[in-house]
């Protein structure tokens, strides 16, 4: 291991261990700080741009700042990166990273088929998985690894016991290895995440940071504004929107289901917020799955929400006609679920990744507005050369 190449300074560094034993550090704030839509439009306070220290060549020190850490400060531009959420993998892909990609926290919620659609795009087909028997990850991966920097977050890392981390584990693996930097945004449930979020733009833009590759994070971002803008501008009034049921069940035969809230914040949900999707469980009483709360819900009690659409994860590794061929046949049949408003009427979808990127969104953005709304869209809402061209650093 070249020690050298790992060096890195700042309050980040040196303040990990009270950033993870306060859940707070000088980047800070609390959930309330943030005041961006998950369509990345400023509300209030915007995302920071740039680095303060940072150089356009990253041959100089530069400074990356995000919560939890803190500062990370970096001697050298990191070349391979390790994540836990696969959607910082997807970010790392569309900053032309993808194949110094090393290991995702969990392989069956990696995706990639959108990468074929991608002239000159190129990601890891086959990254190291982290997460061991029982989901327990060993540190002496992370050395295996040797990962230049961890763009995770090292609360989510703690805060999930089956993990089997400990405090003194992440600080051996930042001093050994090499930094973690990340956030927990693919969903806002977690008790223990008092501190900053941030919108999937928000966060990229931080990965742009690292990496150096801010003109790329905006050439995507431009793509990105010019399509939500374009499909937003075409959509039906709300109260011609369906309503949507967002779950999750495994397995081609579902009898019960983990129900999650449409409606709340998370890079997750980012398509349906971005077509004005609203939440068929709002004034039910029924809470969605988060860490604390593993309730189910049966047939039954869809029954009384009678959603307008019914959206279920766990499924991607499907195509959409082998998700309609299997579970939404074996619903079609079912004597309770054939009663179902969205049964009837075809509305049943496979619920999109539990963790998504930038470039993933926008091909889920596309497939979602052409399901929902076939007769406002249809065919490529975007460029694929384009797309092919801002990640490729050509546009």
């Amino acid at each position: 291991m070249d020690l050298n190449r790992r060096r890195f300074v700042g309050l980040g560094a040196g303040a990990l261990i009270s950033g993870l034993a306060g859940c707070t550090s000088s980047s800070g704030g609390s959930e309330g700080d943030e005041r961006t839509t998950e369509s990345g439009t400023p509300t209030a306070t915007a995302e920071p741009t740039a680095t303060e220290t940072a150089t356009d060549t990253g041959t100089e020190p530069y400074t990356v700042t995000m919560a939890p850490v803190g500062d990370v400060t970096f001697d050298a531009v990191p070349e391979t990166f390790t994540v836990y959420e696969s959607g910082y993998a997807d970010m790392g892909i569309a900053l032309g990273k993808g194949e110094d990609l090393l290991a995702v926290g969990n392989t069956a919620r990696y995706y990639t088929d959108h990468v074929d659609e991608l002239d000159g795009v190129r990601a890891n087909a086959e990254p190291t998985q982290l997460l061991g028997d029982s989901y327990a990850i060993d540190s002496e991966l992370f050395y295996e690894l040797d990962s230049d920097v961890h763009l995770i977050d090292p609360q989510w890392l703690l805060n999930n016991g089956y993990f089997k981390l400990e405090q003194s584990d992440l600080e051996n693996v930042r001093e050994d290895v090499g930094p973690f930097i990340g956030n927990t945004i693919f969903r806002r449930t977690d008790s223990w995440h008092t501190y900053r979020y941030y919108t999937m733009y928000g966060a990229f833009e931080k990965v742009a940071q690292v990496f150096q590759r801010h003109d790329r994070y905006e050439a995507v971002k431009q793509i990105h504004d010019e399509m939500v803008a374009d499909v937003q501008a075409k959509l039906p009034s709300p109260d011609a929107r369906p309503n949507a049921l967002l779950t999750f069940a495994a397995g081609n035969e579902p009898e019960v289901f983990y129900p999650y809230r449409l409606s709340g914040l998370g890079t997750n949900k980012k398509q349906f917020h971005d077509l004005g999707l609203s939440d068929a469980l709002a004034g039910t009483g029924i809470q969605g799955l988060s860490t604390n709360d593993r309730g189910q819900i049966d047939y039954e009690t869809m029954l009384q929400v009678d959603p307008d659409s019914i959206l279920i994860r766990g499924h991607e590794g499907q195509t959409r006609a082998e998700f309609r061929d299997t579970v939404l046949a074996f619903m079609k049949q079912h004597d309770v679920a054939s009663e179902l408003t969205a049964v009837q009427e075809g509305r049943v979808f496979r619920g999109g990744p539990i963790y998504q990127g930038p470039l993933q969104h926008l091909f889920n953005l596309e497939r979602f507005a052409t399901l929902y709304f076939p007769d406002r869209f249809s065919g490529e809402l975007f460029s694929r050369a384009e797309l092919s061209a801002a990640i490729n650093g050509e546009a």
